[in-house]
């Protein structure tokens, strides 16, 4: 079952959100490998995929080059859940890390800068902001667009885990919120318990 068109859209990052790929192997053996690397899918996906694909749209955005994440996804996403869109690193910005600069005293090339996702991209494409929801790790990937996202914890291939469970029954809370920017998501892990 997929969800209505005026669903809010849930963008899921790939990279220790969703799988944890590396370049060496870890202890336990790969769910599969892709252009060099090992990847290990983390625990629950597929179900929470298709859990969110009823309550929402969904997109996958990753700071990981366009090959690599069109790769990974066609290994990842069942057929018959459709996608909004797949975007990879050219849809993403190379900006400084102003919190870093500022935490560090000076710019370092290397350190400062990395990819941003910036949500106005979005925009352009038609999508209302208060009807956008992004899944990441990593703050610092969504550092100009706090209010949509929720963070969760780094997947590094580790088994078991349990966060995709907790994240869909967290998201289940926000499927019929009007603006999502409105609600407090950085605690969302005790939200659930109080529940």
């Amino acid at each position: 079952m997929m969800a209505p068109k005026d669903s809010i859209l849930l963008v899921l990052d790939l990279d220790e959100t969703l799988v944890h790929s590396s370049e060496k192997p870890l202890a336990r053996e790969a769910d599969f490998q892709v252009l060099g690397h090992f990847v290990h899918v983390r625990p629950h996906l597929e179900p929470f995929l298709r859990e969110c694909a009823s309550r929402f749209r969904l997109a996958i955005w990753s700071a990981g080059t366009d090959p690599y994440v069109a790769a990974i996804v066609k290994r990842i996403v069942p057929p018959e859940l459709e996608l909004d869109f797949v975007w990879g690193r050219s849809r993403c910005t190379y900006a400084v890390d102003k919190a870093g600069v500022q935490r560090d005293g000076f710019l370092d090339l290397d350190a400062h800068y990395g990819w941003v996702k910036k949500l106005r991209k979005l925009k352009r494409h038609g999508y209302r902001l208060e009807r956008v929801l992004m899944v990441d790790d990593s703050p610092s990937k969504c550092v100009h667009n706090h209010g949509n996202a929720i963070y969760v914890r780094e997947y590094e291939g580790q088994d078991p885990d349990t966060e995709l469970l907790d994240l869909s029954r967290y998201l289940a809370t926000l499927a019929d919120v009007d603006n999502v920017r409105c609600i407090e998501k950085r605690n969302w892990r005790k939200q659930l318990c109080q529940d």
